[in-house]
């Protein structure tokens, strides 16, 4: 049996400039387990849909020990590796992110992401950091992904958003990050010049509007995950099957799933059976 380090190389190989890892993210032990079978080299959660499945708001509405909770029973679930979206730590300061990714590691998990919530560079560099000592510590190569908030930005003036962009990546490089994360829909270009003007791994996400995997690709992304789309396209499927049934009475939305037989299989085939 693979061992955490282990995982955690084998994750981190998998970030190839030009041939990306594609990351279908995950919510819950059933979506970890049908992302796995469909063939998927890791898993990767989304915390948005970790917390909807929690009842709960995406956004820091979580305890850390929620979080763990679904992070630990997903890699129970797989033999895949793992990396987590732990949103801005669950922490308040950079001790806070270290003890949150000292749990991230006894869960089992390789990899995270780590917001910045644009808060002022400096302090996000402390968490990192924080948390590459917590890793580092432990002896584990944990990918830390920095996720760089500038999508929050005002629109408008490109060149500003990609200076803050790139400025932030530079310090989060040096602060022990090991790739970055830009959410939005960018461009080909744009993803050119992020591979190109900063020396971390870049992750960007695919879902609706976005380009194509293959297009992605060959602009240098290196990651490239669903982030919480596909979590989104499942509870929309919920919505419009109920919607159907109540108002129509009929069930044509809910065709084409998974048969019970071969989804409890595939559940019933985990590690922990």
């Amino acid at each position: 049996m693979a061992t955490l380090i282990d995982k955690a190389q084998v994750f981190r190989s998998l970030h190839v400039p030009g041939t990306p890892v594609v990351l279908p993210n995950a919510w819950d032990v059933a979506s970890a387990r049908v992302v796995a079978d469909a063939g998927a080299l890791a898993v990767a959660t989304t915390s948005a849909g970790v917390a909807w499945s929690l009842g709960r708001g995406d956004g820091d509405h979580l305890t850390r020990d929620q979080a763990l909770g679904a992070i630990a029973r997903i890699t129970a679930a797989v033999e895949a590796p793992v990396t987590a979206d732990i949103e801005r730590g669950y922490a308040s300061d950079p001790a806070g992110v270290a003890e949150t990714v000292r749990g991230v590691l006894a869960a089992g998990a390789v990899g995270i992401n780590l917001e910045d919530t644009l808060r002022p560079v400096a302090e996000q560099a402390e968490r990192l950091t924080a948390a590459r000592t917590a890793a580092d510590d432990a002896g584990v190569p944990l990918f830390i992904n920095a996720r760089i908030d500038t999508h929050r930005l005002p629109p408008g003036d490109r060149t500003a958003w990609l200076d803050e962009t790139l400025a932030r990546a530079r310090a989060y490089a040096a602060a022990g990050a090991d790739g970055i994360l830009v959410l939005g829909t960018p461009d080909a270009e744009t993803v050119r010049t992020l591979v190109s003007s900063q020396p971390l791994p870049v992750n960007v996400l695919a879902g609706p509007g976005s380009l194509p995997v293959s297009e992605l690709a060959e602009a240098g992304a290196a990651r490239i995950s669903a982030g919480s789309s596909i979590a989104e396209a499942a509870y929309g499927l919920v919505r419009r099957a109920a919607r159907e049934l109540l108002e129509k009475g009929t069930t044509t939305t809910a065709e084409g799933g998974f048969d019970y037989a071969t989804l409890n299989a595939l559940l019933l085939a985990g590690p922990e059976h």
